[in-house]
Parts: structure tokens; C-alpha cells; sequence
């Protein structure tokens, strides 16, 4: 195995020769797409990573200054393309994960075939009064505060809110068990530079098509936030799921892979027709 493979625990499976790259969001690793990665084996090389600092990957690669940016992370990402020498792959990419793949784009603008962005965001911080992140600037810094002082405590804390689905508490109690057990320094830089973070500017200048994939009532993610990035990414197409919080691979996988196989499907169609 490659030493980047091995930094980042890629897997690779799957029959298809068209490549997807599923990659997670904060505090979790490959293991939330369980649920959804599997569907899409059939038909696609299914690649799966967990981002530096996350689920099995080399700490010892995690580098302060690299990965004190999400840039450092969309670099990881590409690096990994490359060393799987991948060619149009599809991105599909959960939250702060969905802004790492734009970013990538934006670094090769005609690489990627299509980003498939479930619940993602540009700026967490509401500026009233135009734009609606979800969050003022003291709850992050109360947020970031709690998790220098309490690890366990903001981990108890933030679960429940991101998952949204107290019907199904297994899933709530699995996404705080994996907060609990990533390396508190890695995970506080990344919750800095997640919520922290404004990528708005950036928007117009993505040029792959992309899927927005946008939960109700997702207190992460809220409805404003996706239909701002539809509005400001130019070949975006923004779906409304019936899902809510901000997981839906985990928490509603079955209406997660049928929108992104019809966006696909929808795709191949759309470059079938003559022109």
C-alpha cells in the first residue's frame, strides 16, 4: 500500500470503473457511510478515506500548519485522487467535507465530473442581514471554549444537535462515541477552522456540477444556508430531502442513495441528448 493510501486508510471496492469518493464530516470517519456506499458498488469504484486526524488514520501525518486550513485537507484529498490515479471521479461529500471537495475543484476546476454536497456550509456565522448561517460568533466561541475545557462535555453536548434524530439514539450515541475518541487537539483545530470558516466568496467560481442536498430541519446546516449556495453556485442543482438533521446517510440512507443515483442517472441522460 502507497504511504498516502496508508495516511489516509484508504479503501477501495466496488465493480464499476467510474470512480466516487465518499468522504465524512467532523468527528467521524469511512464508517458513516456504511449505510450508503455499499448501494453504489455495482455499478462504481467505490473509494473511502478518513480525513488526517480522523477514524484510522496516521496522526503522525497530521501537520499544524497544513491542516490548520481546510486547503490542507482539499490538498489531502487530491493527492489521493492522484495516487489512485482517478480519473473524473465523482465527489460526494458530508458537511464541512463538502466545502474540502469545493475546494479541490476550485484547485482543478475540470477535474471533478460532480460534487454531491449533503448538508453542507460556507459560513456557520450568521451576517444579518444577509446571510442566515445558523449560529451568532459567541455560540462558536462558547462552542470552541467548551471543548478546550471539557472533552467529554461538548462532545455530549453537540451529538444530539448534529444528528437530529432522537428517534433513532443509537445513531446519536455512536456519532458522541466517535467525538469522544478523537485526538482532542486534531478535532479542536478542526472544529476551528470548520465554524470558523467563511468560504462564500468562493461559490461562484465552482464550475463542476453539483447536487445540494439540504435536510430539514438541520440545526447545523439550516434551509437558508443550501438555498444560498444554490443561488450562488452557477451549475447547482439545490434538493429539499425529506430527511432530517444534519446525517442523512446515517439517518435516512435509503432516501440519501436514491437521490444521489437519480441525480446521476438524470445526468447521463442530460449528456445523451443531442444537442
Amino acid at each position: 500500500m502507497s504511504t498516502i493510501r496508508s495516511r489516509n486508510n484508504v479503501k477501495v471496492t466496488g465493480n464499476g470503473s467510474q470512480p466516487i469518493v465518499f468522504a465524512h464530516g467532523f468527528g467521524c470517519d469511512q464508517s458513516m457511510w456504511r449505510f450508503v456506499a455499499p448501494a453504489f458498488e455495482k455499478n462504481y469504484r467505490v473509494i473511502l478515506f478518513d480525513h488526517i486526524g480522523s477514524g484510522k488514520s496516521d496522526l503522525l501525518a497530521y501537520d499544524n500548519d497544513r491542516h490548520g486550513r481546510l486547503t490542507g485537507y482539499a490538498e489531502d484529498l487530491l493527492q489521493i485522487c492522484d495516487d489512485l490515479q482517478l480519473e473524473d471521479p465523482i465527489f460526494v461529500g458530508h458537511s464541512v467535507s463538502g466545502m474540502i471537495g469545493l475546494l479541490a475543484s476550485l484547485r482543478r476546476p475540470d477535474y471533478f465530473k460532480h460534487l454531491i454536497l449533503i448538508a453542507p456550509s460556507p459560513r456557520y456565522i450568521n451576517d444579518l442581514p444577509d446571510y442566515i448561517g445558523g449560529f451568532e460568533q459567541q455560540d462558536i466561541e462558547e462552542l470552541l471554549s467548551l471543548m478546550q475545557q471539557n472533552h467529554l462535555g461538548w462532545a455530549r453536548f453537540l451529538a444530539p444537535i448534529i444528528m437530529g434524530n432522537p428517534g433513532q439514539p443509537e445513531l446519536t450515541a455512536e456519532l458522541h462515541e466517535s467525538f469522544c475518541v478523537s485526538d482532542p487537539m486534531i478535532i479542536q483545530q478542526f472544529a476551528q477552522i470548520t465554524f470558523m470558516s467563511d468560504y462564500r466568496a468562493e461559490l461562484q467560481h465552482v464550475t463542476a456540477p453539483a447536487l445540494i442536498l439540504q435536510c430539514d430541519q438541520d440545526y447545523i446546516a439550516p434551509l437558508e444556508v443550501g438555498a444560498y449556495m444554490h443561488q450562488q453556485m452557477p451549475h447547482s442543482i439545490f434538493q429539499l430531502m425529506e430527511a432530517t438533521g444534519h446525517c442523512p446517510h446515517m439517518s435516512h440512507p435509503d432516501e440519501t442513495i436514491s437521490l444521489i443515483e437519480e441525480y446521476l442517472a438524470q445526468s447521463v441522460t442530460e449528456m445523451e441528448i443531442p444537442r
